[in-house]
């Protein structure tokens, strides 16, 4: 598995595991289960294990410490969000969902966040969703602090449009060194809207959450889902390797996030390395996703 260095104190996977369906309902919680996931990872050189304070109800940090050996510690880098408080869990007090970038909600949730993964240092911390209530000097001194105190190796954010990352990247002098943003054929916006375009001009590798499009991209059975098939078939891969190296293939170096809680899954993530997407290739199944020829 490739790496995809983010920082000069940071490498990451090329394909990180999501864990938002980890402590999802009918989900086995028990830390046999989580180990046997996430060594099925490491087997594939999938090191980094994406997590959010409110996955799985404020459930899922915790789900995943229980289950993490100082081995397993060693071996993996851990992605974690903050910012959205919804009434449930830790914040049912909350009279409504909303966002927080306060500095006292932040360090608590890293505090939290350390406290239930069992884990010294949180690798990449991200901003969870552009908060419109903001005080970015107050939000990026807090990120700074996070990261001059060891608790945080490096910053990024998830959600933003460049408005978003400018104003805050303003009022910092720790970079920010990604944006998760939803990229999929399901959802290929990001290619022209100027989502990607402004990572790759300051060199900033995207992460892409939703890559297999929340599923839609498994169940479909349209032209693009038939285009997707005729190149797995070739390749001696399922459809969602198809859509992963699709993503993969980009000159912008984009990082999915894949969550699946079947174990078959995800020993079959890093299949996508191993379909050969050429430029007429990825526009034949962009132009699917599109549903139209390109101009």
């Amino acid at each position: 598995m490739d790496r995809v260095r983010l920082s000069p104190d940071l490498e990451i996977s090329r394909i990180v595991y999501g864990m938002w369906r980890l402590a999802d309902d009918g989900a086995d919680t028990a830390p046999k289960a989580v180990q046997e996931k996430i060594e099925a990872c490491l087997e594939q050189g999938i090191t980094t294990m994406d997590q959010a304070d409110i996955y799985g109800g404020y459930m899922a940090e915790e789900v995943m410490g229980a289950a993490l050996t100082p081995n397993l510690k060693r071996q993996i880098e851990v992605v974690t969000k903050c910012d959205i408080v919804a009434p449930a869990g830790r914040h049912a007090k909350a009279r409504i969902k909303h966002y927080d970038t306060s500095r006292a909600h932040i360090v608590r949730s890293v505090d939290t966040s350390l406290r239930l993964m069992g884990i010294d240092r949180i690798d990449l911390l991200l901003i969870h969703r552009p908060d419109p209530f903001m005080d970015q000097h107050e939000t990026g001194r807090t990120l700074d602090a996070l990261v001059a105190q060891g608790k945080v190796r490096a910053v990024g954010v998830s959600n933003f449009k460049l408005h978003d990352w400018t104003l805050l990247q303003s009022a910092m002098t720790s970079p920010l060194v990604t944006n998760q943003i939803e990229m999929s054929l399901g959802h290929v916006a990001p290619f022209t809207n100027g989502d990607l375009a402004y990572l790759q001009e300051r060199n900033v590798a995207p992460m892409a959450w939703s890559p297999l499009g929340g599923g839609a991209l498994m169940t479909g059975t349209g032209a693009l889902e038939t285009a997707m098939d005729e190149v797995a078939a070739q390749a001696g891969v399922d459809r969602a390797a198809v859509a992963v190296a699709w993503l993969l293939a980009h000159p912008a170096g984009i990082v999915p996030v894949l969550g699946t809680n079947n174990p078959r899954r995800i020993r079959s993530i890093s299949d996508a390395e191993r379909v050969k997407m050429d430029r007429e290739t990825w526009f034949q199944l962009y132009t699917h996703a599109l549903g139209q020829e390109v101009p």
